[in-house]
């Protein structure tokens, strides 16, 4: 990073923090628009196959959360690097962890085939949603070999302030995936109709062309001898143990907080069919604000390291109240959108007035969760970025404990309506924030090295 930037960092300019956020924000709606094609492909096929992609995407998303959480650990000692201006730095980081990745999809992809049946087999209890999800993940989990390689870049380029580039790959990977899902799903083109199966042969795909595409704009857009990109070097056992003693902690943090989102999903499919349908649509509706959150909360995570890498830890609460107001501008523009024209926006995924209906009566869990959230996630990635992710592994064993009781009892034992049941993520938002906030109050993370 210039000196020039950082004075625009530490200057808290709105237009300097939009120029960084749209980018991953757009990246981020566009990959959210792959998940969201695949919903509003199969809400044309059958309650069970919108179901079972539910569950087969999430369970999927926890174990990539594995991978994810280990990038996002190598993205803040990157971005820290690019503070402290040491550039080649960056790229020894960024070679080692693509190495490690590779050895990381194999191991996952392997326990995932042997385990997944056996593991579902037991907590799923329609046989149709089982087989359905099963074929799913059959194909789903090849994606781990590149949506590894993918987050790795994607940390790259969040690292350096680059973000522009997530927004073209992602542009790259929609097209993709939605030419393929209609060709898969439905068997045009003299293809054979694959059903829920197709949706995840299509993701698979687009993932790949998007780091076809990191590849190719790396080579001809980025200094590659200023980032010591130019060679591969040899990998580092040192260099890897640095890497983990930040990313092991966000691995586990970020497995824990999607696995246990993933019990909530089984715990509403005991509650039928239908209302794992709903819970999908749901999803899908409510990721729309949480994209924009996550931009916000990703560039919080970014620009906190910088801060710190060049000596600017005063500068940081400021920051992090900036993100915040501008998070909750973000997200209010889209929850007014959704509350204003429901029904539009719920036809995008299914054309059963039933589950439109059912889904339409969630409005308010909906926008109260994304209300708590923004301030949350924001706090949250703020300590993440302080490079502390033990921390930020204690606050989510916490929060999660809290979110685990509130399933149990409000869906498990009161077997309470969609809304009621979707209401218990606020629960584990508000613990995330509250303790967020008092850690950053506290001052503790200042002398933290990384």
């Amino acid at each position: 990073m210039t000196m020039a930037e950082t004075m625009e960092l530490t200057s808290l300019n709105n237009r300097r923090i939009w120029r960084l956020t749209w980018p991953v924000l757009v990246s981020l709606l566009m990959q959210h628009l792959v998940g969201m094609t695949d919903t509003a492909f199969l809400g044309r096929v059958g309650e069970v196959e919108l179901g079972a992609a539910a569950l087969g995407s999430i369970y999927f998303l926890a174990v990539y959360m594995v991978g994810f959480g280990f990038s996002v650990g190598a993205q803040i000692i990157m971005a820290r690097r690019n503070g402290e201006g040491n550039f080649a730095g960056i790229g020894r980081i960024f070679f080692c962890c693509c190495q490690f990745m590779v050895v990381l999809a194999a191991l996952l992809f392997l326990l995932s085939r042997f385990l997944t049946p056996l593991i579902l087999r037991s907590v799923i209890t329609s046989e149709a949603v089982y087989t359905e999800t099963i074929r799913y993940l059959d194909w789903r989990t090849l994606g781990f070999f590149v949506v590894f390689q993918a987050v790795m870049f994607r940390a790259f380029f969040v690292a350096v302030t680059d973000t522009k580039v997530l927004t073209l790959s992602s542009v790259v990977m929609l097209l993709t995936n939605t030419a393929l899902n209609y060709v898969l799903i439905f068997g045009k083109c003299g293809l054979p109709a694959l059903g829920v199966a197709g949706a995840a042969v299509a993701s698979v795909i687009a993932e790949g062309a998007g780091v076809i595409f990191f590849i190719v704009y790396i080579k001809w857009r980025v200094d590659a001898v200023k980032y010591a990109l130019n060679s591969v070097g040899r990998f580092s056992w040192k260099l890897l143990g640095e890497i983990m003693n930040t990313s092991i902690w966000t691995m586990l943090q970020l497995f824990i907080a999607v696995g246990i989102w993933f019990w909530f999903f089984l715990a509403v499919e005991h509650l039928g069919e239908q209302s794992l349908a709903v819970g999908n649509i749901i999803r899908s509706v409510s990721s729309i604000s949480f994209m924009i959150l996550s931009a916000f909360a990703t560039v919080t995570s970014s620009l906190v390291s910088n801060l710190i890498g060049a000596g600017h830890s005063d500068q940081v609460i400021k920051l992090v109240r900036r993100m915040v107001m501008l998070a909750f501008v973000g997200t209010g523009i889209s929850l007014l959108l959704f509350c204003l024209f429901p029904v539009p926006v719920l036809r995008i995924f299914t054309d059963s007035e039933v589950l439109i209906e059912a889904t339409r009566a969630t409005t308010y869990a909906i926008v109260i969760n994304t209300l708590i959230q923004t301030a949350a996630y924001i706090l949250f990635n703020a300590v993440t970025g302080t490079g502390n992710t033990r921390v930020a592994l204690l606050i989510e064993l916490v929060a999660t404990a809290v979110y685990a009781a509130a399933i149990y009892q409000v869906v498990t034992v009161w077997r309470s309506n969609m809304a009621w049941c979707w209401l218990c993520d606020s629960s584990y938002a508000l613990t995330v924030g509250v303790i967020s906030f008092l850690y950053l109050w506290s001052g503790r993370w200042k002398n933290r090295r990384v």
